[in-house]
């Protein structure tokens, strides 16, 4: 019996190699981050990051708003 056409594109690899290669340099950090003892030390360094950025954005002086004409009407006095 002869293959379909389309069953040579499905074909399994039978060779299996030990790639070691170099992986990038962001993997390599992510997976030494994650691993228990240094995980709770990146936690509580984005925890502080996170709440630095959120004080000094909250230090920051608005910007004024444009000068509008005469404040809003309010309802009268009884």
């Amino acid at each position: 019996m002869k293959p379909l056409p389309f069953a040579a594109a499905f074909a399994q690899k039978q060779g299996m190699t030990d790639d070691t290669g170099n992986s990038g340099a962001l993997r390599r950090i992510a997976r030494w981050a994650i691993t228990p003892p240094q995980a709770y030390g990146v936690y509580l360094a984005a925890v502080v990051l996170v709440f630095l950025l959120s004080f000094y954005a909250g230090s920051l002086k608005p910007k004024k708003a444009p000068e509008g004409g005469p404040p809003p009407v309010t309802a009268p006095r009884s």
